[in-house]
């Protein structure tokens, strides 16, 4: 070939050829079919993960207020689902006239999460000081397998 052969044949910006666009598709395709059933199967274990971590963070917030506030608060499980935080002024363990609620439901975020607490204090009452009453220990579970969030009677929150 000539020179200005070649040179028409490197000038040729027109876009790509149909060999181009199909390997490029097929190693596309082929790292989704990789990494598509891999996500699936990991999606159980983070949402256990979401859910253990958001009955913890309210559990660490209703201390807080308990000690920023000088007063009870008190959790109950309402449900395998559900918790009430009490804003407890007699410490009674339960919601009474002038006492305000919050209700936190984890399957609005992880439908297939659940929880019980398993042993301990069934209410655990956040005091003043920031202690409770006993050792609480809430299982949470679902098809990936159970968290535990333990509550101590010194008011420190951990997961397991």
């Amino acid at each position: 070939m000539t020179r200005n052969g070649l040179k028409g044949v490197y000038d040729n910006d027109r876009g790509f050829s149909l060999g181009e666009i199909l390997v490029v598709t097929s190693i596309f395709g082929f790292l989704t079919a990789i990494a598509v059933p891999n996500f699936i199967s990991i999606q159980p274990s983070l949402k256990l993960n979401g859910a253990s971590r958001q009955v913890f963070g309210k559990l660490m917030w209703a201390r807080a207020q308990a000690v920023e506030e000088n007063i009870t608060y008190s959790v109950a499980f309402t449900s395998n689902h559900t918790m009430q935080i009490i804003r407890d002024a007699n410490s009674n363990g339960s919601a009474d006239t002038g006492e305000s609620t919050e209700s936190v439901d984890i399957h609005i975020d992880y439908p297939d999460c659940t929880f019980s607490v398993t042993s301990g204090d069934t209410t655990p009452n956040f005091h003043g000081r920031g202690t409770t009453d006993g050792q609480t220990v809430i299982t949470i579970s679902n098809s990936a397998g159970t968290r535990l969030v333990t509550v101590t009677a010194t008011g420190n929150v951990k997961i397991n």
